[in-house]
């Protein structure tokens, strides 16, 4: 049984620096690698082991100089301590929860209406202050115009009950205070050109009544509302037509108006069922005041709001008005 001679060699490792220090750090050399251990077999025939090789000297490994005293390193900082830290957690938790409340809050006040939050002054978005609206007793028997069992479309009610009372506020016009006014009075709304010609159409129209009321706001808008009820829908209608082809002409109008435009914004907002409404102003340039109107005809009944202001007429308020008298004939 031979053995198989291993040679262990320990080999130098090069010198590393510590970059962070500059010292010079040597490597510790390697361990002695141990030899592998293994049977061997007995009967196997001996091979002879040739001579080792001489094993050369190696260089004398020069002494390590000796590593320079480094300063010691500075003793980490103590750490804080939990109950300081659990204080910012706290604090901060506050902050996050006082900030969501606080958007929350607003959040709350900015989506509901003015009036509803307390203390909070309301700016006027324009509109009037009408009083509460009803619609007015029918004698029996009888029915609303647009409903069953009133196909002629007829207001069976005294017409001054239909028009829209003044809102808070307002001085009424004592020429015009909600009863019966004669032709003449809504012929003094229109141009002189116009009123010869409209007196006629009239006249053959079979009107029956005419109901006025007037009022002046203290943002100085004067309004004035007719109604004109015909003996029956087709008259009204025709009047309304007839009226409708000559504005576009540029005839018929309101008195003081020279050139007219439609008012778009209110004829598409005004929506009233079975009642047909148009509306105009005066166009631009117009003169100390601008005049706004608009025609409205449900059933047998055809009413002229206008509305002058000095400076121009309102919007808001306008198409207010003209909506609820569209209501009231609806």
């Amino acid at each position: 049984m031979t053995e198989q001679a291993q040679t262990e060699t320990r080999t130098g490792t090069p010198a590393e620096t510590d970059a962070g220090t500059g010292a010079v750090v040597v490597a510790e050399a390697g361990s002695p690698v141990p030899a592998q251990a293994g049977p061997v077999d007995v009967d196997a025939p001996s091979v002879p082991v040739p001579a080792a090789a001489p094993v050369l000297a190696a260089d004398p490994v020069p002494p390590a100089e000796p590593v320079p005293a480094t300063e010691a390193a500075p003793a980490p900082a103590p750490k804080k301590s939990r109950r300081v830290l659990w204080g910012i957690v706290r604090w901060t938790a506050a902050v996050l929860v006082c900030g969501g409340v606080g958007a929350g809050a607003a959040m709350g006040i900015t989506a509901m209406e003015r009036t509803d939050v307390p203390g909070l002054a309301t700016e006027s978005d324009g509109r009037w202050e009408y009083p509460e609206l009803a619609l007015p007793a029918l004698p029996e028997g009888v029915q609303r115009p647009f409903t069953d069992g009133n196909e002629a479309e007829i207001h069976h009610t005294d017409v001054r009950k239909l028009l829209l009372p003044a809102p808070a506020g307002a001085t009424v016009d004592p020429k015009l205070k909600g009863g019966w006014a004669g032709v003449d009075s809504y012929l003094a709304e229109l141009t002189e050109q116009g009123r010869g010609e409209v007196k006629a159409y009239l006249a053959d129209s079979a009107l029956r009544h005419v109901a006025a009321r007037g009022w002046t706001t203290p943002d100085g808008t004067s309004t004035r509302i007719h109604l004109l009820r015909f003996s029956s829908v087709a008259f009204a209608e025709d009047f309304k037509d007839e009226m409708a082809g000559r504005l576009v002409r540029s005839e018929w109008l309101p008195d003081g108006v020279e050139t007219q435009e439609a008012d778009a914004g209110t004829t598409q907002d005004v929506e009233v069922p079975y009642v047909a409404v148009y509306a105009y102003k005066e166009a631009e340039p117009y003169g100390p005041r601008q005049t706004r109107w608009s025609l409205i005809q449900a059933g047998d009944t055809f009413a002229v709001v206008t509305q002058t202001r000095k400076g121009g007429t309102l919007t808001v308020p306008f198409q207010q008005t003209v909506a609820l008298q569209a209501q009231l004939l609806g």
